[in-house]
């Protein structure tokens, strides 16, 4: 994949890296899940789901894990604390689900790639939920970095993000504006936390899409990049959020590339000390309602995994 400038659009090679195919007890069917939702009572409960399967990669390993269409990944810890060692997990189908997953380990490999590389190219609607990736990435330089969550321009169905924790990565914390000038597939990001990822923390683009009831903290300039950054078309809602970049970027940034956008903010706090905190772009329209003010308090919304082991238990 090769890198542009920040200001231009991205593509990602994750679901072309590997050859390799490795599937475990860790990915099941949609029957295998209705199955065990029967045995258990419920699926996805810390009651239920208090065991969870650990995968040890080896120094070097770059392992791919993929999903089709009504598959879940969930309740696994993949250690990737070993050298060299890193795991990309694909979903390009439709209704797919991950759950209760943890990344534990900073990637140092400098790859341009992704932790996730998703879409839902039918449709429908799939989820990520409970997931730890705040450990991060090394930053390399503009050819290498890595992305936490890439979300591929052929998505054309809905993505909702619920209770994730990504920090520390180069090349965006969750990236998942490229379906808004191609498939134009929504995503929803909720009750999930963003902290020094580099570029920008959240991104979005697709009418519809939306950032809600999170938290963004920037206090690493190597890795500030901006709060939410939210490309044509749009319209997008940020709601309930509180960003805070300690002068790093900006909260919320508006259009890019020649094309505006427009961004709804209500009941939001955000930080003004790198230029007022908020930049409009090729005529873009950043709208505040009256409850927004700028004296955020990023706190990790309840919910949001602190662990990759935390993650991974559904606690």
């Amino acid at each position: 994949m090769a890198k542009k400038s920040l200001d231009t659009d991205r593509e990602s090679s994750s679901t072309h890296r590997n050859t390799g195919l490795t599937r475990r007890g860790y990915v099941r069917s949609a029957a295998g899940v209705a199955l065990a939702a029967t045995a258990l009572g419920s699926v996805g409960t810390a009651t239920a789901l208090e065991a969870y399967d650990t995968v040890t990669l080896e120094t070097g390993e770059d392992r791919l894990v993929t999903l089709e269409a009504g598959e879940t990944l969930e309740n696994v810890l993949f250690d990737c604390t070993a050298e060299g060692a890193r795991v990309t997990i694909a979903a390009h189908a439709t209704d797919w689900t991950i759950r209760n997953v943890g990344i534990e380990g900073e990637f140092d490999v400098g790859a341009p790639d992704a932790a996730f590389g998703l879409s839902d190219v039918e449709g429908g609607e799939s989820v990520v939920e409970n997931v730890y990736l705040g450990d991060g990435a090394v930053h390399g330089s503009q050819a290498t970095g890595e992305t936490g969550f890439w979300v591929a321009p052929d998505h054309d169905g809905h993505i909702d993000f619920h209770n994730v924790n990504i920090q520390g990565f180069p090349d965006n914390g969750i990236y998942a504006s490229a379906p808004a000038g191609a498939g134009g597939g929504t995503i929803a990001i909720d009750e999930c936390y963003a902290a020094n990822n580099d570029i920008s923390n959240f991104r979005i683009g697709s009418e519809g899409s939306s950032v809600t009831n999170s938290s963004v903290l920037v206090e690493d300039g190597d890795y500030g990049g901006r709060g939410i950054w939210v490309w044509s078309p749009g319209t997008c809602d940020v709601e309930d959020c509180q960003l805070d970049l300690n002068g790093h970027n900006y909260a919320i940034h508006a259009g890019a590339n020649g094309a505006g956008t427009t961004v709804n903010v209500s009941d939001t706090d955000y930080s003004t000390d790198f230029h007022g905190g908020i930049t409009e772009v090729a005529g873009s329209t950043v709208e505040l309602e009256d409850d927004v003010d700028t004296d955020p308090d990023p706190v990790i919304p309840d919910g949001v995994p602190e662990s990759a082991s935390e993650a991974a238990a559904g606690e």
